[in-house]
């Protein structure tokens, strides 16, 4: 299983980054990104990552599949936070690297990201 706690829904990943996690990994399930306050002091910082590593956990444990990770991306202090809570679980954690294709129409940059691999953390 691949837990997606990204703000990226995997329906809308292409379909070499599907087929990649798929394969890797077994099925794909979302878990929407939390709403991180930028208000939010290090306590309560920890205290979320801790919810949501606890729900990874758990998610991972009942999963039928052989293989297993969280494919994490967003705020950057909460990542680390979560990061190091499911490394030390013994979950792995991945990214996704892309390439930045630029373009412009009407005189207006558009970026459009091309998956190239997951890269664990």
């Amino acid at each position: 299983m691949l837990i997606n706690l990204s703000n990226h829904p995997f329906e809308d990943w292409d379909e070499k980054q599907l087929e990649v996690a798929r394969e890797r990994w077994g099925q794909i399930v979302d878990l929407p990104f939390p709403m991180i306050s930028p208000t939010l002091t290090a306590p309560e910082l920890q205290a979320l990552a801790q919810e949501y590593c606890c729900e990874c956990v758990e998610r991972i444990r009942t999963s039928a599949d052989t293989s297993s990770a969280v494919h994490l991306m967003g705020e950057m202090v909460f990542c680390y936070n979560l990061i190091t809570l499911l490394k030390a679980a013994g979950i792995t954690v991945v990214a996704s690297t892309t390439e930045r294709e630029v373009f412009y129409i009407n005189n207006v940059k558009n970026s459009k990201f091309k998956f190239v691999a997951f890269r664990e953390y």
